[in-house]
């Protein structure tokens, strides 16, 4: 807080106070009265300068993007060990529920900008191959039961290979647009936090969205939507056993969702270990 206060006034950006709207990997803050958004992160840990840049050439190509403070400099700020960015704050409108229609819509036109730009980004397999080192390493994931380690990695194996061989279309994704990624403002819906971007089909990013946005979403891929679900459940499932996780009631989750994805593989008529 301190860092992203320090580096806003050195701006000529008055910031005598701060709020805390979200603290996770990244701290998120409402700096007052100058009103802006910081997102703060641990140097060693952040790709900052991505989000930064992709943040622009999206809101360039006209996506539903948050934009970067238009009065300062669109860079990564460093001091004391932080990285800081700044964005426009976005007062949000009346809390209500985003319908399914409107979510897709939003995706869609995401989806539809990204695939105009040519990013070098991962591909969302190097993320499924993270939660398979972190499944293997019984030193980062002590308490997971020998049984639920082997679903946890037979399932992540199988349904990456079962994907890729699909050999559908894949592009540009945000990665992870679920709805605490999502903000209702008077410009409408904007996507933030890009820093998950990847490369795939468009049923990965569909996964992390309510269910019912993928029915207003065209030209989806049922059964690569199933096999996607089922495959980031077993990713989060993972993050969950990780000992350093911090996610508030993260392993009473994690050994709720270890169940819900033996009921999926039960219900497809799937066996974990292919």
């Amino acid at each position: 807080m301190a860092a992203a206060m320090s580096i806003a006034s050195s701006l000529d950006l008055t910031a005598d106070d701060a709020i805390v709207l979200h603290d996770s990997n990244k701290l998120t803050l409402r700096l007052l009265p100058c009103d802006v958004l910081a997102r703060v992160a641990p140097v060693a840990h952040q790709v900052a300068q991505f989000e930064v840049d992709l943040a622009q050439r999206l809101a360039a190509a006209g996506c539903p993007v948050a934009v970067l403070e238009p009065r300062v400099e669109p860079r990564v700020h460093e001091r004391d060990g932080f990285a800081v960015t700044l964005w426009t704050y976005y007062e949000p409108v009346t809390p209500g529920q985003v319908s399914p229609a409107d979510y897709a819509d939003a995706l869609g036109r995401l989806h539809a900008g990204m695939r105009t730009l040519d990013v070098p980004t991962p591909h969302f397999t190097d993320r499924v191959e993270q939660a398979q080192r972190l499944v293997a390493n019984r030193d980062h994931t002590p308490a997971l039961a020998d049984a639920d380690r082997e679903l946890l990695g037979d399932t992540l194996r199988n349904l990456r290979r079962a994907i890729g061989e699909r050999g559908g279309a894949e592009q540009l994704l945000h990665g992870e647009p679920h709805p605490g990624n999502l903000l209702a403002t008077e410009k409408g819906l904007l996507f933030i936090d890009l820093e998950t971007c990847c490369r795939g089909p468009v049923e990965f990013d569909l996964v992390h969205a309510p269910e019912e946005v993928s029915e207003h979403y065209p030209g989806v891929n049922q059964d690569l939507l199933r096999e996607c679900r089922l495959l980031v459940l077993a990713m989060i499932t993972t993050w969950r056993w990780d000992r350093g996780d911090q996610l508030p009631n993260g392993r009473r989750l994690g050994t709720e969702w270890l169940g819900q994805i033996r009921a999926a593989l039960d219900r497809q008529g799937l066996d974990a270990h292919g």
